[in-house]
């Protein structure tokens, strides 16, 4: 698996970021693609940069290729599973234990296409690890953001936010009934129920952030800012480590035209790092591939409705969300 040429990562670090010397700054899946990327360049940047993976031979290996690309690089690993509520619940604590601010919160982390299945907490496994639990992590961590001077949450949505709109359903202990695995047809074809699945939680990342940040206005609270951003197509560990349950195969004619990992980590650089944004912006290329530009959020993203859907759901799942 040969990646892209890097086309557009030094013009975003040159035009739409600050120096982040101070600032502490949490990213949830930063083993490899675009949470790697974020974290390498905001802790260049000078940020002091907590990883949040499921501990593994992987988030080890992880950290060190970190230090060794970078060895003035302030980095710190945070164990934190999105799968369980309690290891969300434990690695806030642990972050409130040593912090008494944070800056940034990104909710990167994702799984594509998986199988239904059940987590531990009795959700489907692709709604829980994208959606409930970084709503959770958010929730947990608000008191720390809330002491930020620019306190900030980014969302990583995804182009399969686009599609039907929300269902109470796919919030719920209902893994079992959510339409199973689908067809091989399905599945080659991005459609079916594992796909639908992957819709409803990509979508819930753009709902909660217009959510939040709806709530956030309403309080009159403006030192927090709720971002939004999606990496386009890109060629990332998200692609190859789900072909084999019927995500992407990077070796598909389809991933022939992705951009780059660090390409598809500029959405979420920019809404970490611009000194410009306002809550609510969204950031991604305005087609498969291309810069980091603010694009207009797709009327589905800001419906009322799957707004109250999402955010009840959530809710229901992991206790109710006080400003």
């Amino acid at each position: 698996m040969n990646q892209p040429a890097t086309k557009y990562l030094e013009e975003l670090i040159e035009k739409h970021t600050r120096d982040m010397s101070g600032r502490i700054v949490a990213i949830t899946g930063t083993t490899s693609g675009t949470g790697y990327v974020c974290a390498r360049e905001l802790a260049r940047l000078g940020a002091t940069v907590l990883l949040l993976n499921r501990e593994s031979d992987r988030s080890v290996a992880s950290l060190e290729q970190l230090q060794r690309e970078l060895p003035e690089g302030k980095f710190e690993a945070i164990a934190c599973d999105l799968q369980s509520f309690a290891s969300v619940r434990a690695a806030a604590a642990a972050i409130q234990s040593k912090y008494d601010r944070l800056d940034v919160l990104c909710n990167n982390a994702a799984v594509m296409a998986f199988p239904e299945q059940a987590t531990v907490d009795g959700y489907d496994v692709q709604m829980q690890t994208n959606s409930i639990s970084a709503f959770l992590l958010t929730k947990e961590l608000f008191p720390l953001l809330r002491k930020s001077d620019d306190g900030r949450v980014v969302n990583h949505s995804s182009g399969a936010r686009l599609g039907a709109p929300h269902h109470p359903k796919y919030f719920g202990k209902n893994s079992g009934d959510l339409g199973g695995d689908g067809t091989e047809q399905e599945n080659f074809s991005f459609s079916g129920p594992r796909w639908e699945r992957y819709h409803q939680s990509k979508l819930a990342n753009c709902t909660f952030t217009y959510g939040l940040q709806q709530r956030l206005d309403e309080k009159g609270i403006t030192n927090v800012k709720v971002l939004l951003a999606h990496p386009g197509l890109a060629l990332t560990g998200l692609s190859t480590t789900t072909s084999s349950r019927g995500g992407m195969d990077p070796n598909s004619a389809i991933m022939a035209r992705a951009q780059s990992a660090e390409d598809g980590a500029l959405g979420i650089i920019r809404a970490c790092a611009d000194p410009n944004v306002v809550g609510g912006d969204f950031f991604g290329p305005a087609g498969w591939t291309g810069f980091a530009d603010k694009l207009p959020p797709e009327a589905l993203l800001t419906n009322p409705e799957n707004i109250r859907i999402n955010w009840e759901g959530c809710e229901a799942a992991v206790g109710a969300f006080e400003l």
